[in-house]
C-alpha cells in the first residue's frame, strides 16, 4: 500500500475511533459531571475507542487474517500493552487541558491533541511488535 494511502486510513481510523472515545464520554458525563465519573467516562471513551481501532488496524491497516480465539486473544492483548503507554499519553494530555481549563472543550481539545500524538506513537510500536508476520503486513 502507498504510504500517503496508509496514512489517510490510518488517520480516518484514528478519527473513528477518537469520535466514539468522546462520544462515550459524552454519555457517561451526561449521567453525573462528578471528579469520579469522569474518571469513569475516560475509562469507558478509552475502551470503546480501544476495541473500534484494533477491528479497523487488525483488518485494514496491518491486513491481518489470522483466525482463533486464541490468536486474536494473544494480538489484542499486545495491542492493548502497546496502547498503555499511548494511553498515558493521551490521558495525561486530556486531564491536564480538564485541570487548567475546566471546560469540556478544552478537554477534549487536549484529549485530540493526546490521541494524534499517541496514534503516531501507537501504529510504529504494533507494526513492530503485534502485527509483525509477513502474512499481517499490507505490502
Amino acid at each position: 500500500m502507498k504510504s500517503h494511502v496508509l496514512i489517510l486510513r490510518y488517520s480516518m481510523f484514528a478519527v473513528l475511533a477518537t469520535i466514539a472515545n468522546l462520544g462515550a464520554q459524552r454519555i457517561v458525563l451526561a449521567i453525573n459531571d462528578t471528579g469520579y465519573t469522569f474518571t469513569l467516562a475516560v475509562f469507558v471513551g478509552t475502551a470503546v475507542g480501544l476495541i473500534l481501532k484494533y477491528i479497523l488496524d487488525k483488518r485494514w491497516i496491518f491486513y491481518d487474517t489470522t483466525k482463533g480465539a486464541a490468536v486474536h486473544g494473544k494480538k489484542f492483548t499486545l495491542y492493548t500493552l502497546m496502547g498503555v503507554v499511548t494511553t498515558l499519553i493521551f490521558w495525561g494530555s486530556e486531564t491536564t487541558f480538564w485541570l487548567v481549563w475546566k471546560t469540556d472543550v478544552m478537554r477534549e481539545i487536549g484529549a485530540v491533541l493526546g490521541l494524534m500524538v499517541g496514534y503516531v506513537v501507537k501504529y510504529n510500536l504494533d507494526r513492530r511488535y503485534v502485527f509483525n508476520t509477513p502474512s499481517t503486513v499490507g505490502s
